[in-house]
């Protein structure tokens, strides 16, 4: 078969495809680039994203990454990294997608690549490096905002991924963080907007914004719940927390296990988004939903010996953080930045990249794994063998 055969097949395809859609989803007509191509391909648009994504080297660092810092010193391949994670909010996604008739290449790639950005050892690893950034006068860290810079400037030897404005601002709008149980996409968004936003997140605190599709509101509010069960397993496994500890209107309303949580969660979502513009839960599953996270940041977060774990790290971090701007404003070509990140740059990014932007990116870069082994070559004795 022909190549331009193909191509033809893909076409009517697709445009079946968007004639099945809700009215509320996000057809494959409508992708856009901020960078035209003339590559053709027989592929929505939106799965080519998704397909940069899956082969880049971020979401290859993904497997080394965990979730909650302390899990990260237990050798247990069961506890859960951020591969599995990535994987479980799209699963979860595209579940919920199919049944609300969404489109799923979009939700696809928004869920496998919205956590590029983030640094090694989860969200306390952001915490550090947030501290260091703005110490050094290069304004907050953020991983979504990270991750968003990640696609469009440090993938690729600075080429960037060239993904479709959909796909970026999903990205950028993520953060299951600043949860909320009502999403309404902002479907007016344009460019300029983000290119602002990312600003005001420069220079402190932005507003909460939602995602301009419901593609979008369908990965956020999926990437609560699929972390959520999951580290309450987590922290079973490793002993610092008892499932019978849960309090019985939050296992009667929503279960103790992860599948139980996240079929609940699903189940509402479904029912109460239903042929509506916006994804929510109903107000009784939304309040034990909220009480869930609150019990699981008191219990699991909050739990001694991560806030032990957390102490070492962040202190780890601002020796890495000042020990490689040390060597970058000493000009010392071969260190180990050099090597592993900086000789793969392109001649703009060294021009126009500030040193402390320098050692923020390849931190980022760097798995929990290499982190540890970096910071041991780099500080801990070679006992004599």
């Amino acid at each position: 078969m022909t190549f331009k055969k193909l191509l033809e097949i893909s076409s009517r395809i697709l445009a079946e495809e968007d004639g099945r859609l809700s009215p509320f989803a996000t057809p494959h007509s409508a992708a856009r680039r901020k960078f035209s191509t003339e590559d053709k391909d027989f592929r929505s648009e939106f799965a080519r994203d998704r397909d940069r994504i899956l082969y880049s080297g971020g979401f290859r660092r993904y497997v080394g990454k965990t979730q909650v810092v302390y899990f990260a010193s237990q050798f247990d391949e069961h506890i859960t990294n951020r591969a599995i994670h990535t994987i479980q909010v799209s699963q979860i996604s595209r579940t919920i997608g199919r049944l609300l008739r969404l489109n799923l290449d979009l939700i696809e790639a928004i869920a496998l690549g919205h956590d590029l950005g983030h640094p090694p050892f989860g969200h306390d690893g952001e915490d550090f490096l947030d501290e260091l950034c703005r110490e050094y006068g290069i304004g907050h860290f953020r991983h979504n905002i990270h991750g968003l810079y990640y696609v469009d400037r440090i993938a690729n030897c600075n080429r960037g991924m060239n993904l479709t404005f959909q796909v970026r601002d999903g990205l950028l709008f993520h953060d299951g963080e600043s949860y909320l149980d009502r999403l309404t996409p902002c479907r007016e968004r344009e460019e300029k907007a983000i290119e602002n936003y990312v600003l005001r997140c420069s220079q402190g605190d932005p507003p909460d914004w939602i995602p301009s599709t419901l593609e979008g509101c369908v990965v956020r509010m999926c990437d609560t719940v699929a972390y959520v069960g999951q580290d309450i397993e987590d922290a079973a496994r490793m002993g610092i927390l008892k499932k019978e500890s849960i309090p019985r209107a939050l296992v009667d309303c929503l279960g103790n296990t992860n599948s139980q949580i996240i079929n609940s969660l699903v189940s509402d979502i479904v029912d109460s988004s239903l042929d509506q513009d916006t994804i929510q839960l109903s107000p009784r599953v939304a309040e034990s939903f909220r009480r869930l996270r609150e019990f699981n940041h008191s219990r699991i977060y909050g739990h001694s010996e991560i806030r032990r774990e957390k102490q070492r790290i962040q202190h780890a971090f601002r020796m890495l953080f000042e020990h490689f701007l040390h060597e970058l404003e000493k000009d010392k070509t071969g260190s180990i930045i050099f090597e592993h990140f900086l000789n793969n740059r392109s001649k703009e990014y060294m021009k126009v990249t500030s040193h402390p932007e320098k050692v923020r990116d390849y931190l980022t870069t760097m798995t929990d794994r290499y982190f540890t082994k970096v910071f041991a070559e780099l500080y801990v004795p070679r006992m004599p063998g």
